[in-house]
């Protein structure tokens, strides 16, 4: 049972926000763009230039000292994430995610120089899950035992059309990127796997399998989701990864954010993974995360976490697992940090979304 990302409804726009965690910054951010179209995405480059991806327009856009331009528009497929590697860009396009039919699936990451030629580096990442579906290796949804247990529950979940019990099935959506020498990471938020592409030769792997998201169905959160039959059981959330970075350990590390009810009905059920990018193994480092949907490190090591539904932007201190909000936005999908300055995009699920700035 997953929510396509890029295809939030508004629905979702009235959920509650989770409660703040530690003590805010009161600073206001600067804001340096506005009026973006679904900004989810966010890198900054030399210069301190900045990049957007418009994901519901089909744009990528620099922002920069001298205003906004448009690097590169396609507005029939989805621009997701972007990352540099000098002077070039890299950004992930796609069709057909979440829509459940795998002959519509279409993924590709290109490169964009400086004068804006564009070269696509491979067009073959859906091509990549259809043929060999990494993620059917999870169980998703209730145990076997427990659904054959459990036929008022099975019948509920119906009724609010999930899955009682489901492995993997075929499904692409190249969402978030990070770029290290002659390879990118990508995260394929339909596949729930981490991805690496060889830069040089568009050579595409799965690095990782993210593993599933049990979450425990409390008798509020099932009076909430109307499946009271439920109450106790627990459920397997696909592990839909949302951004991914090279963290300060030359590691991958992957914010999660799981498929199904993003309200606090169930918790705050998100996570951040290491990934380690000679072996695949993967291990939580950070749980308990309403929609965390970006992430980045610090010079210190420092980990920040926008969350989406959550307050803000939270950062979590080295050694510490405990988030604290350092700059209070509404909608906040993504972030980046430059030096002592922290970049984010925020009121991202809509037409007015902003690209905003806050010393740290």
């Amino acid at each position: 049972m997953k929510i396509a990302i890029a295809a939030t409804t508004a629905l979702l726009l009235l959920l509650p926000a989770g409660a703040a965690v530690g003590a805010p910054k009161t600073d206001d951010p600067t804001v340096l763009a506005d009026n973006l179209i679904g900004p989810l995405h966010l890198d900054i480059g030399p210069g301190r230039t900045a990049t957007v991806s418009q994901e519901f327009a089909g744009l990528l856009t620099s922002v920069d000292r001298k205003g906004t331009d448009v690097i590169y528009a396609n507005p029939e497929w989805d621009v997701a994430g972007v990352d540099h590697r000098g002077t070039t860009r890299y950004v992930l396009i796609s069709q057909g995610a979440g829509q459940g039919d795998p002959t519509a699936l279409a993924g590709a990451l290109l490169a964009i120089d400086r004068k804006g030629h564009v070269r696509t580096v491979t067009d073959q990442l859906a091509e990549l899950e259809t043929s060999t579906n990494p993620d059917a290796v999870n169980s998703y949804g209730l145990s076997a035992d427990d659904a054959a247990a459990n036929p008022a529950c099975v019948a509920a979940l119906a009724g609010v059309g999930a899955p009682a019990s489901y492995t993997g099935a075929l499904d692409s959506h190249p969402y978030a990127i990070a770029v290290k020498g002659h390879t990118a990471y990508i995260a394929d938020a339909g596949a729930n796997t981490i991805v690496k592409v060889d830069l040089r030769n568009g050579a595409a792997s799965t690095l990782a399998v993210l593993p599933p998201q049990p979450a425990l169905i409390t008798d509020e959160g099932a009076a909430a989701l109307g499946v009271a039959d439920c109450a106790g059981l627990t459920y397997a959330f696909e592990p839909v990864p949302t951004d991914v970075v090279i963290g300060p350990d030359g590691a991958v590390y992957v914010s999660t954010l799981p498929g199904g009810p993003e309200s606090p009905a169930l918790g705050a059920r998100g996570a951040v993974y290491r990934v380690d990018t000679s072996t695949g193994a993967e291990s939580m480092v950070l749980g308990g995360i309403l929609t965390p949907t970006g992430i980045a490190f610090d010079g210190d090591g420092a980990l920040y976490i926008a969350s989406l539904f959550g307050e803000g932007v939270y950062k979590v201190p080295v050694g510490s697992t405990t988030p604290v909000l350092v700059m209070p936005a509404p909608l906040a999908a993504d972030v980046e940090i430059h030096g002592s300055t922290l970049y984010a995009t925020i009121n991202a699920l809509g037409a007015g979304g902003q690209l905003v700035s806050m010393h740290l």
